[in-house]
């Protein structure tokens, strides 16, 4: 069986680095799980990392050495958690959100009236109420079990995903692996990376001058995702360099402490979708970018005019990601989706939350589906861009929340865990940074990947929601202000 470090370089097509260029250290059990969700993602970050020293043996003729430790790759699985600000006599203390802590209570697999288990994902608001209508109960935890419980499992299943809400059935991995989904995604790699169309070579800046000293910049990125995956892919290419533009609208939902977690080194502006003024800026922005992040439901974009195919012809060599729950091809490729559907169909809730087979079923301690999504999202991003800059060429990169569940079902399991598991206040503590954002003062963690010349670092902290102009800063000269820091 291949280790994940070798799953992922497989995506990378050459051959595996030197074993001093890359090193892992550290195993599971980080958490109270017996999936190897540290050592998964650990990979995933050591793959960011070679295509780091890729791009900068592109741009210097040197290649650079990576390290990860897969506790602290581990610790971006929780991140959110992790994160504090001062109360009212300077004591740091976590960021809590009653409202998402009560809405993640309801989200979890309930027994189902034939003997099966449901999760119903109440999510942003108006997602929560179309369930609610399904499920036609109270928003509380009781109200909603005993709704779930008179129901059968797949009749559930079908009645949420015809609303255009979100919500899963608890499959075991061999169930799933089965299911003609989950055959159609075990044909495929974990990151998909396809030519999409022609253009010239465009090489990255030379680095060692000020303004590019660091591996993306001058990359401009234009990031339409929200909650976790995407934004956490847009936020590893930030860390490295890039110019990010976070794009949403006004209207739509977000989750607060989410959005101060993932924009840490980005630019935020606001475009609404549903004018054609702003559609038209959009246009304007993808012409001139690099790269085009975008985790809506399947064709809604290209209804619009933002497809891969589309953007290839306005900006050729667009790097185009697309980030889904289910992935783009078979037969449940139309749904929405989160981290807590994608654990309960690929069979990782069924095996409950210690990864023991015969227990009822339970989610995660972490949000593994989702980070390890957005950092292999990135890695594709990285290695399309290295790809433009040698041979030329526009591409799509495509990950989604259920590959990634696959990915880590398949690592097998560590050894036995307690509850409660956790990394300490000391080691927390290494890990952590201060920044001043439009929030406040945050104690957050900072990036964990190590690497022997340009460190990854965020030059911003995480902006005003829509306080920036729908612009692109001068490449030079924003690349100059972000090696002065």
């Amino acid at each position: 069986m291949k280790t994940p470090f070798e799953e992922v370089m497989e995506i990378r097509g050459n051959d595996l680095p030197e074993a001093t260029d890359v090193t892992i250290t550290g195993v599971d059990p980080v958490f109270s799980t017996r999936f190897k969700i540290g050592e998964t993602v650990a990979a995933a970050l050591a793959g960011i990392g070679v295509a780091i020293s890729d791009i900068w043996t592109l741009k210097t003729g040197r290649g650079q050495s990576a390290a990860i430790d897969v506790r602290a790759a581990a610790a971006t699985l929780r991140s959110a958690i992790y994160m504090q600000r001062p109360d009212e006599n300077g004591t740091y203390t976590p960021v809590v959100n009653d409202a998402h802590e009560e809405m993640i209570q309801r989200t979890q697999p309930w027994p189902t009236k034939d003997g099966r288990w449901f999760l119903p994902h109440f999510g942003l608001p108006h997602l929560g109420e179309r369930v609610l209508g399904v499920l036609d109960c109270e928003p509380n935890v009781a109200s909603v079990s005993k709704a779930v419980a008179k129901r059968d499992a797949m009749e559930l299943e079908a009645a949420i995903d015809e609303i255009r809400a979100c919500g899963g059935m608890v499959r075991s991995n061999e169930e799933w692996l089965a299911h003609p989904h989950g055959q159609v995604l075990a044909a495929k790699p974990i990151v998909e990376i396809f030519k999409i169309g022609d253009s010239d070579p465009e090489p990255f800046p030379e680095g060692e001058r000020p303004q590019n000293e660091r591996p993306l910049s001058g990359i401009r990125v234009l990031d339409l995702t929200r909650i976790l995956a995407g934004p956490i892919a847009a936020r590893t290419l930030a860390e490295n360099g890039a110019d990010v533009l976070m794009v949403t609208a006004e209207h739509l939902p977000q989750i607060a402490e989410h959005v101060m977690d993932t924009s840490h080194g980005k630019r935020s502006t606001y475009l609404n979708l549903k004018t054609p003024e702003d559609i038209a800026k959009l246009k304007e922005l993808a012409a001139d970018a690099d790269v085009f992040s975008q985790g809506y439901r399947p064709g809604m974009l290209e209804g619009l005019g933002f497809g891969p195919e589309d953007l290839a012809k306005v900006r050729p060599g667009i790097v185009y990601l697309s980030i889904s729950c289910f992935g783009p091809d078979g037969p449940l490729s139309h749904r929405a989706g989160w981290e807590q559907v994608a654990q309960t169909v690929t069979g990782i809730a069924h095996d409950g939350e210690a990864g023991e087979s015969g227990t009822d079923p339970a989610l995660l301690p972490a949000a593994a589906c989702d980070y390890t999504t957005g950092y292999l999202g990135a890695y594709g991003i990285m290695l399309a861009l290295a790809r433009r800059a040698r041979e030329g060429g526009s591409y799509h990169v495509r990950v989604s929340l259920c590959q990634s569940g696959m990915f880590i079902y398949r690592q097998g399991k560590t050894g036995a865990v307690t509850p409660d598991m956790d990394l300490s206040p000391e080691e927390l503590s290494a890990l952590h940074v201060d920044s001043d954002t439009a929030a406040g003062p945050l104690r957050h963690l900072g990036p964990v990947l190590q690497m022997s010349e340009t460190q990854p670092h965020w030059t911003r902290p995480t902006p005003v929601m829509g306080g920036d102009a729908a612009e692109w800063l001068d490449r030079a000269a924003g690349a100059a202000a972000d090696a002065a820091e």
